[in-house]
C-alpha cells in the first residue's frame, strides 16, 4: 500500500530529469520484471527439486512411498512425491524468499525514516513501523516454522528479519548529513529498490501465500471457513492500509 505509491512518487519528482524518468513508467516497469523474476525462480527452483528428488529415490523406495488411497468410488490417487513436489518447494524455500523481499523493504523504510529531518512525523511513524514489522514478522515466522529449518538456521532468519531496520535507521542516521531524500540519486535508487520490493511482495503474497492457502484441500473443502478467512484477509489489508497513512 505505501512502497509501490512511494516508488511513483519517487519517479515522478521535479527533482528528476523530465527524460527519461517522466517519460517512461520505471516504477510499473521494475515490479513487474521483479514480479516475473520471482517467477522464474519459483517455477526453475521447483523444476530442480522435483527432478532431484525423482533421481535420488530408488524405484523400492518409489514404491514404498506411493500413497495408494483407496476411495468409496474405488479410485487411487498417484504418487505422493509428485503430488507434493510444489508444496515441499514452497515450504521449504517460501521464508528465505519472503525475507529477501522483506529486508531489502525494512532497510529503505529504515534509511529514509534515519534521514528524516522531519521530527513531526517522527512519532506516529515509529508507531506505525513497529505494527508494520510485528504482522511481517507473525507471516514470516509461520513460514519458517513450518519449513522446519534447523535452529541455526531458524536462529540466523530471525536474526537478519531484527536488524535489518535498525541497521537501514542507523545509516540514515549516519549519512544524514550527506543523504539528501530529494538528491536525484537517492530518488532513483530508493524509488527503484521500493518497485523490485513490491514486485517481489506482490508475487509471494498473492501466489504462494494467499492462493496455496485459499486453493488448498482445508479451505476448498468448507464454503464457510473460506467466507471467514476471506473476511480476515480483509480486514487485515484493511489494517495495514490505514498503516500506510503513516509509514
Amino acid at each position: 500500500m505505501h512502497v509501490l505509491p512511494d516508488s511513483f512518487d519517487m519517479q515522478w519528482s521535479p527533482c528528476l530529469t523530465e527524460n527519461p524518468w517522466h517519460q517512461f513508467p520505471f516504477t510499473g516497469f521494475v515490479a513487474m520484471l521483479s514480479a516475473i523474476f520471482t517467477l522464474m525462480v519459483d517455477s526453475i527452483a521447483t523444476s530442480l527439486y522435483t527432478n532431484k528428488n525423482k533421481a535420488g529415490i530408488s524405484p523400492e523406495v518409489q514404491v514404498a512411498d506411493m500413497v495408494l488411497v483407496t476411495t468409496q468410488q474405488g479410485h487411487f490417487q498417484g504418487p505422493r512425491l509428485e503430488m507434493t513436489a510444489h508444496n515441499c518447494y514452497v515450504t521449504a524455500l517460501l521464508p528465505c524468499v519472503l525475507e529477501l523481499g522483506i529486508v531489502v523493504h525494512s532497510v529503505v523504510i529504515g534509511l529514509s525514516m534515519g534521514a528524516s529531518n522531519n521530527y513531526c512525523t517522527i512519532k506516529p511513524l515509529v508507531i506505525a513501523l513497529c505494527l508494520h514489522q510485528m504482522f511481517e514478522g507473525m507471516g514470516l515466522g509461520g513460514c519458517i516454522l513450518q519449513a522446519e529449518y534447523k535452529f541455526l538456521k531458524k536462529a540466523l532468519m530471525v536474526f537478519f528479519f531484527s536488524v535489518t531496520t535498525p541497521f537501514g535507521i542507523a545509516l540514515g542516521i549516519g549519512l544524514s548529513k550527506t543523504y539528501k531524500e530529494n538528491s536525484p540519486t537517492a530518488l532513483i535508487t530508493i524509488g527503484l529498490l521500493n518497485a523490485s520490493s513490491a514486485g517481489l511482495l506482490i508475487y509471494m503474497a498473492l501466489v504462494d501465500l494467499l492462493s496455496a492457502d485459499f486453493l488448498g484441500p482445508k479451505l476448498q473443502g468448507s464454503i464457510k471457513l473460506q467466507i471467514k478467512s476471506y473476511v480476515a484477509v480483509l480486514l487485515g489489508a484493511g489494517g495495514m492500509s490505514l498503516m500506510a497513512k503513516w509509514a
